[in-house]
């Protein structure tokens, strides 16, 4: 099958008014990522080589998205509603192009198995002409039956249709299906509107097939990955299915999840073995976390690299551009945006730092803050190799602190500082005997004068 050439159609065109969104409902995200992103994700899983986007409400919303998660893909608009035939029809001229398999799918199944599509394309491969994709709910009720007869597929029956002994049947129509690329578009071109709602339904071209003698068949997918979105509610739902998907996954590779049911996945998260992942962490877009890391509880982290050994949290925030060396440690209540902290870096408690360079083996005392922001623009700040930075300090952007430096508790840095210079920046104590008792005085005083007027 890998020599065959496969087209993936993905039906995106519903405009989604149950989920109460003025956003396409297909561009609602699961881990991340657009829902109809995850089905392009499947299709290029299951071998597809072309993809064709057919698109109708909010078309340039779904263009500009599809340039970030399926470049390459063709967008067709179907300009009116008229089923799904006249929907897959939408992009006649991709079909056209000669591709052996033809893998029709819906852009609100975002869990689809990408094995299940596989499944399918190898039914086109061993020879049948349509192959429909069904799956098994725990209660039929509402889904068209999938009618087979010696292991031929002959109908889908819509629940309405269907006699006593056909509502018993628990095979039901999971709606995506594998056409075989030469007889595609004559199969849709024959499906007509003569029903009550005037429109031209793909299920008909399996009785379309079956009736030219072309061998028509069904393959399973688990209930899952065959459950279409068409709410918030059920889009919670999808989450929470591939989050614990995810969470499995990452067990099972060796990552320890200390309680699985608090810890959030994206998409594209990759973590490495041996990872500890304590209660209750976050992981947003763009994460990469080394073997033997340790992330504490209510952590979190996004757009974020961090390397093998480290330690972070809790409560600490990563954020895009964080990159952690080998052994460096984020302590709590720290966050870290567009900065590397070298190797065995310490930057332990109540800590900002942004758009920086923490050198390695260098310690940050607790309460620092790198100032790298004026109101208009973003400037570095360079801590050297072994460098000290006393608790309660203030880096005043653009500044660097040279190798092995030390800056003293509670300065304002301004001016760079030489290698193993020591800097103060703070104005000299100066304590008056009995001042503080007067001062109290004097406060209690107006305190009572003010209570006095209000009464």
């Amino acid at each position: 099958m890998s020599q065959r050439s496969c087209l993936s159609v993905i039906l995106a065109a519903g405009e989604g008014t149950r989920m109460k969104s003025a956003m396409p409902k297909v561009l609602h995200a699961i881990a991340g990522l657009p829902m109809v992103a995850h089905v392009v994700k499947a299709a290029e899983a299951a071998g597809a080589t072309g993809l064709a986007l057919v698109i109708g409400h909010g078309a340039e919303k779904m263009r500009e998205a599809a340039q970030k998660f399926a470049p390459k893909a063709e967008t067709f608009v179907q300009e009116k509603r008229l089923g799904t035939a006249h929907a897959v029809l939408a992009a006649r001229e991709a079909i056209s192009k000669g591709y052996d398999d033809i893998l029709v799918m819906f852009g609100d199944t975002p869990l689809i198995d990408a094995a299940a599509l596989a499944a399918a394309r190898q039914k086109l491969a061993e020879g049948a002409a349509v192959a429909v994709i069904g799956f098994r709910p725990p209660n039929p009720t509402g889904y068209g039956r999938l009618i087979e007869k010696g292991g031929h597929l002959v109908a889908i029956r819509e629940e309405k249709d269907c006699s006593e002994a056909e509502k018993e049947i628990g095979f039901c129509n999971a709606g995506m299906m594998a056409v075989a690329g030469k007889h595609a578009l004559r199969l849709l071109d024959q499906v007509g509107n003569n029903n009550a709602k005037g429109e031209f339904y793909l299920t008909d071209i399996v009785e379309i097939a079956g009736a030219e003698g072309l061998d028509v068949v069904a393959t399973g997918a688990s209930f899952e990955s065959a459950l279409g979105i068409n709410n918030r509610a059920e889009l919670a739902e999808a989450e929470s299915i591939w989050q614990a998907r995810r969470r499995r996954e990452a067990m099972l590779a060796g990552v320890t999840l200390i309680a699985p049911e608090t810890v959030y996945f994206s998409h594209d998260t990759e973590i490495g073995a041996d990872t500890i992942v304590e209660p209750n962490v976050w992981f947003g877009p763009g994460v990469k976390i080394a073997s033997g890391a340790k992330i504490h509880a209510f952590s979190h982290i996004e757009g974020a690299t961090v390397a093998s050994n480290c330690d972070v949290g809790p409560f600490a925030r990563l954020r895009p551009g964080a990159d952690l060396r080998q052994k460096a440690k984020v302590g709590n209540f720290c966050e870290i945006k567009q900065a590397t902290i070298e190797e065995g870096a310490k930057v332990n408690h109540l800590t900002y730092i942004g758009d920086a360079r923490v050198g390695a083996g260098a310690n940050i005392g607790a309460g620092t803050i790198t100032c790298n922001y004026d109101g208009f623009s973003k400037f570095f700040t360079d801590i050297g190799e072994g460098a000290f930075v006393g608790s309660n300090s203030a880096l005043v952007a653009p500044v660097a602190i040279g190798k092995g430096g030390y800056i003293a508790s509670g300065s304002v840095i301004t001016e760079s500082v030489p290698d193993d210079a020591l800097a103060f920046g703070r104005a000299r104590q100066k304590t008056l005997p009995g001042k503080g008792k007067e001062l109290r005085e004097r406060f209690a005083s107006a305190a009572a004068a003010k209570k006095k007027a209000a009464e």
